[in-house]
């Protein structure tokens, strides 16, 4: 099933907050779950404020009309973030209009399914031909299956800020390769 990415509401937070303090995304994507600082976080994309595009993807089963929400997308031009994306330039060169993009799967009833890579891919879909930067946690696997599978490539390993401090700074940095004489993007 391809996924579709709709527009992140506020009726969405409570369901979003479920799925940060589920123990696998937590592990993760370390974002307070409560509903003041998820309004702090999101609110201001969900207004249009700044430039963060923020997505709740869903499947429809076959025979609905009804999708069900299985995870988040957010995607941002790097130049929005300049502390993240300069201190990413200290191990890759970050070309011009960059974007970078974080992704969850929030149930785990479609977790290792394929779902986390379609998502991306239709993130990246939308994003177009600009290339794309995400860093991910040297022990984050199958994030980095997810996407590697979606096209994504190792260009460096990297020694960041980790988004869970009981992490270490180890990160690989994946990038989806140049997109070239009107070649589609994977």
């Amino acid at each position: 099933m391809e996924p579709t990415l709709r527009s992140l509401r506020r009726d969405d937070l409570p369901l979003l907050g479920s799925w940060l303090r589920e123990p696998l995304v937590h592990e993760w994507w370390y974002d307070d779950p409560a509903p003041a600082a998820l309004e702090r976080q999101y609110g201001p994309a969900i207004d249009g404020l700044e430039p963060t595009v923020v997505r709740i993807g869903e499947l429809t089963p076959p025979g609905s009309d009804v999708g069900e929400p299985v995870g988040f997308v957010q995607w941002y031009p790097l130049d929005s973030e300049p502390g993240y994306a300069g201190e990413l330039a200290r191990f890759l060169p970050i070309p011009d209009g960059a974007w970078s993009l974080d992704y969850l799967v929030g149930s785990p009833a479609y977790r290792g399914r394929g779902v986390g890579s379609a998502l991306v891919r239709r993130a990246v879909r939308i994003v177009g031909v600009a290339p794309i930067v995400v860093a991910v946690h040297a022990r984050n696997l199958a994030s980095q299956h997810v996407l590697r599978h979606a096209g994504f490539v190792v260009a460096a390993q990297a020694d960041l800020e980790p988004d869970n401090p009981g992490h270490s700074r180890d990160h690989l940095v994946l990038v989806r390769p140049p997109v070239r004489d009107g070649a589609a993007a994977p």
